[in-house]
């Protein structure tokens, strides 16, 4: 899995890099930030819905535009796919770090 989100990540750059014309992802990168973040948010609620609705294949294909989507907004905002691997190393190393939830008195 690693490889291919790297490849995916290095792919982007290599378009932000290297523009081709017809390239969507030259697209989302020439239109700015704000346009890659309204993408982000909409393949997060649709994935959130195919969750919801139970359907695997369904799921399975959201999430790929979200991983892409995000791998744009990552290149976008300078963010190198290391910086996240290494930031998810740091917190597998923790344990015991259950946030504590605030109990709240359903009776009053």
């Amino acid at each position: 899995m690693n490889d291919t989100l790297s490849a995916l990540y290095q792919t982007v750059v290599e378009r932000r890099d290297n523009p081709q014309e017809g390239s969507y992802t030259c697209y989302l990168l020439d239109t700015g930030l704000d346009k890659i973040l309204k993408k982000v948010g909409e393949e997060s609620a649709e994935t959130i819905i195919a969750a919801k609705n139970g359907s695997k294949p369904e799921l399975v294909g959201e999430v790929g535009d979200l991983l892409y989507h995000l791998m744009v907004m990552l290149v976008s905002c300078g963010v190198e796919l290391e910086e996240i691997e290494a930031e998810l190393e740091k917190r597998s190393l923790k344990t015991g770090n259950l946030k504590k939830f605030k109990v709240t008195d359903k009776n009053t």
